[in-house]
């Protein structure tokens, strides 16, 4: 290889440079000979200048960065890493906990509201509504998973659960298990209550769930799901919770009220924004299959705008409320103090809603939004009742 540049026949002292090669890699091989340079006062002049020039153009020379090729069996590695999910995070996300939260917030908020108007709490009938919702919801999860395997909408979703355990049949008869066990805990709920409206309600919400995502319906691949949602969590199963932890005779009596038709709104809006924000990061997905969701056909800049006016929506709608005395003071001051919660939905669904990996963390902001939403309701309903026993809303239907 090259020699070294002799600027001087004595040779005071000799550094040896490594050669590096054009393709990036160092060849032990290739040694430049010394630089010999003469300890005389032009050392730390002329040649010094002469000498950092050389090297300045040696390493312009060179190129900044080797691109591999894309047979490349390192970079070929490191994409397939890039494509494993760990195992504990796809079960996680199979289960999808977080979500069971739509099954926590309707129950809690209708039961706080029966508070509001009885002062009556039943810890059995709570518990035995809970774990038939939670069971009712796991239904809508795997059946979901189901019926998405079926058109093709998940080939690609490694969390749904007929490709975790490639067996649909066993997926589907595990569905039906948790919805009939969860029917017949909310029938028992709903025979100890003795209310026949408490039931219809019921009956509506799952209705809505069935004709969401089942054959031969399939309203969510016309864009419906939020309509649905919004109706089966918000007014059918809130409201219908309300009158079932009134508790024996006195639910069959206690009347429908503007605070638990307005609860029950707000209720309906925060799950269904979750819904809609499950989608951005499944459009392509929808689209190869024909599934017509909402940001499928509005796309996701429109769809982060949908997020903004939800959200102002929301609490502009809470402070209606407030005014016309709908809702107690309590509710109103404890739901405010979730705002913080909401610009940060808003927030980040306008800064990811076109990065694909980010995005999927939307809908579990918009859980996080919904959890304390509901709670600040509730416990706001609750302290109204401690505080002011003889402030009881007023029956719009007895």
């Amino acid at each position: 290889m090259g020699c070294g540049l002799h600027l001087h026949n004595t040779p005071n002292f000799t550094r040896v440079y490594p050669i590096v090669s054009l393709s990036g890699n160092l060849k032990t091989s290739s040694w430049c000979c010394g630089l010999h340079l003469h300890n005389t006062p032009d050392f730390n002049g002329t040649h010094i200048r002469r000498l950092k020039l050389y090297r300045e153009r040696r390493r312009r020379s060179q190129p900044t960065s080797i691109k591999s090729q894309p047979d490349d069996p390192a970079t070929i590695s490191v994409h397939a890493h890039e494509d494993e999910i760990p195992k504990a995070t796809l079960v996680w996300r199979a289960i999808k906990l977080p979500i069971y939260s739509v099954a926590l917030v309707p129950l809690t908020v209708g039961t706080a509201a029966a508070y509001l108007q009885t002062g009556l709490f039943k810890a059995k009938q709570y518990v035995l509504l809970l774990a038939s919702s939670v069971l009712i919801i796991t239904w809508l999860n795997l059946s979901n998973d189901v019926y998405d395997f079926d058109t093709g909408a998940d080939i690609n979703k490694k969390e749904s659960v007929v490709n975790m355990i490639s067996s649909r049949s066993m997926t589907l008869t595990a569905a039906l298990v948790f919805l009939g066990l969860g029917c017949m805990g909310i029938l028992w709920a709903s025979m100890e209550a003795g209310n026949v409206r408490s039931t219809l309600l019921l009956a509506s919400a799952i209705t809505c769930g069935y004709i969401y995502q089942c054959p031969p319906f399939r309203l969510s691949y016309h864009g419906l799901g939020e309509p649905l949602c919004f109706a089966a969590f918000g007014p059918f199963a809130t409201t219908a919770f309300y009158l079932l932890q009134g508790g024996g005779i006195r639910a069959e009596m206690l009347p429908i009220t503007t605070t638990i038709l307005s609860a029950s709104l707000l209720v309906g809006i925060t799950t269904s924004l979750i819904l809609f924000c499950s989608h951005f990061h499944q459009i392509a997905g929808d689209k190869a299959v024909g599934k017509l969701s909402p940001l499928v056909r509005i796309g996701t800049e429109t769809g982060s705008n949908v997020v903004k006016v939800a959200v102002i929506s929301l609490y502009s709608l809470l402070v209606l409320l407030g005014i016309c005395k709908a809702l107690p003071i309590t509710s109103i001051f404890l739901c405010a103090l979730t705002v913080p919660m909401g610009r940060i939905v808003v927030s980040f669904v306008e800064d990811n809603h076109q990065d694909k990996t980010k995005i999927f963390m939307a809908k579990y902001f918009c859980v996080r939004l919904h959890g304390l939403f509901g709670a600040a309701l509730a416990v706001g309903m609750v302290a109204a009742r401690i505080l002011t026993r003889n402030n009881v809303p007023q029956p719009l239907i007895s």
